[in-house]
């Protein structure tokens, strides 16, 4: 018999095991039927694939700055600089070493 070990993370709360039962309690109602829709269809070589997917986001919906990062984000309100902002810096210190 062997168990799945829970590791706890850098916040010192348990990781969500990566087993079926675990991600479909960690998912909202309205996912969790999508969750197990997919893994009913998925076969055995999509299987870990879709299981790791909705890890993924179940570890998502656990974290309680993640609603708040995604609606600032969406807004253009979140900490940091665009993707614009960065790639226009890259082709400037390019253009600058190419001089």
């Amino acid at each position: 018999m062997s168990a799945q070990t829970v590791h706890a993370s850098e916040a010192g709360q348990p990781l969500l095991p990566r087993t079926q039962n675990a991600v479909a309690k960690a998912l909202p109602p309205a996912d969790r039927m999508e969750f197990y829709r997919e893994m009913g269809e998925a076969d055995e070589t999509e299987l870990l694939g879709v299981l790791r997917r909705w890890w993924l986001r179940a570890r998502l919906y656990a974290d309680p700055l993640s609603e708040e990062t995604r609606a600032a984000a969406e807004t253009g309100h979140a900490p940091g600089r665009s993707a614009t902002a960065l790639l226009r810096e890259a082709l400037a210190a390019r253009e600058a070493r190419g001089r």
